[in-house]
């Protein structure tokens, strides 16, 4: 049985095709520039297409992605009956979605509406899935997995703001969390490589990449995270400021004159690693820092330091730590920012072993010491795997 995965940006369309039986990938691709020119680049195996395009809308990008597994030389499947469900990427469900769900013209409708929560994300989530529904054979059921439902545990005393109440009432403001659907799979796959019930395990989930975020996971459920109304809140990160006095912004603002929309796009698109050390890639950033580059060393230890607050309020918000879990881009390959969290965190149990530490790139590896009361371990993350498995299981195929 075959589920295809789609993740949709807002000019960019990834997909995967995955056999369930043995959760391989039959092929991927990417589906770039859509309202601009467009390019798909589709592999199976090891065949791989790249190919220039129109892609005026989601729609055609859609067509193409069906074009590309359905014929020409690295065809994969004769035709979408084959495929046997598709589950979508959707980063905001506000208070409505907390489940795996059917998608539905009401859906979609929906996921328009929290376009306010999420406003980079939402607008293309629904315009990818309307222009799947378009495509795809009504006959193949779709699916949606909400980032922020893993959240959905958090506790109120943790997701309300000290703003009035009438704030979360009227206009739903509170943490929501994101990447749920990374640091998921990761606790999960370490319990199940471990051979330990996850209710019993307090683990501290580093999900660090362009954008990033730590969540505390005690038992299995989310009990706080650093992300929060939206993904702008908690570490530095590439090109975001991450947490923020909200003085400072609103000081900046008649400072400069900026309205609200140009004070988001400050906050988003040019602050974080990108503002401080001039490099929005942790690579460019490492290779600017040996190069003597003050600022970027500036920005790096920034960025560590966060990580290593916010391990250790969770650590208390838990009661203790078993586990600490890097995954994401960063998380997994930069063995110097792990390094750099960990190598003073004796007070929590923590020991790394730098030389395992120093070799480990994007596998699944415990790298802290023997005798470390707490865990480290680099976990790499597939959130495409873990759409696929829940939306097999919301329709039980």
């Amino acid at each position: 049985m075959k589920i295809l995965v789609v993740n949709a940006g807002s000019s960019s369309l990834k997909y995967q095709l995955m056999n369930m039986e043995d959760e391989s990938v039959i092929a991927k691709g990417n589906c770039e520039r859509i309202g601009i020119d467009g390019r798909i680049t589709h592999i199976a195996g090891d065949k791989k297409i790249e190919k220039d395009t129109a892609f005026p809308s989601h729609t055609e990008a859609f067509m193409s992605v069906v074009d590309a597994l359905t014929k020409g030389e690295a065809a994969v499947i004769s035709s979408m009956d084959e495929v046997g469900a598709v589950g979508h990427r959707v980063v905001h469900g506000g208070e409505i979605y907390f489940d795996t769900t059917r998608v539905t013209d009401e859906v979609i409708d929906k996921i328009d509406q929290l376009s306010e929560l999420a406003p980079v994300h939402n607008p293309a989530h629904a315009l990818a899935l309307r222009a799947c529904k378009s495509v795809i054979p009504e006959s193949v059921p779709q699916a949606v997995v909400f980032d922020t439902a893993f959240h959905a545990t958090i506790p109120k005393k943790a997701y309300i703001y000290g703003m009035p109440y009438e704030f979360y009432e009227k206009y739903n403001v509170r943490k929501y969390g994101f990447h749920g659907s990374s640091h998921s799979f990761v606790t999960k796959m370490l319990a199940l490589h471990l051979g330990k019930d996850i209710s019993s395990m307090k683990i501290v989930s580093c999900h660090l990449g362009n954008g990033s975020s730590i969540t505390a996971v005690d038992g299995g459920r989310s009990v706080d995270t650093s992300m929060g109304f939206t993904p702008l809140d908690g570490i530095l990160m590439g090109t975001r400021s991450g947490a923020i006095d909200p003085s400072a912004v609103t000081y900046m603002m008649k400072k400069l004159n900026l309205s609200p929309s140009e004070m988001e796009n400050v906050l988003n698109k040019e602050s974080g690693l990108l503002g401080i050390g001039g490099f929005s890639d942790n690579r460019d950033l490492t290779a600017a820092m040996n190069d003597g580059d003050k600022k970027a060393e500036l920005a790096s230890d920034i960025l560590r330091y966060g990580i290593i607050k916010y391990i250790g309020a969770y650590a208390a918000v838990m009661n203790g730590l078993d586990y600490v879990i890097f995954t994401g881009g960063i998380g997994e390959n930069a063995a110097d920012v792990r390094e750099g969290v960990c190598e003073n965190m004796e007070y929590l149990g923590i020991k790394l072993d730098k030389t395992v530490n120093s070799a480990s790139r994007g596998e699944l590896k415990r790298i802290s010491a023997e005798g470390s009361k707490a865990e480290v371990w680099v976990v790499p993350t597939n959130e495409e795997l873990l759409i696929a498995r829940s939306t097999r299981e919301l329709f039980g195929l």
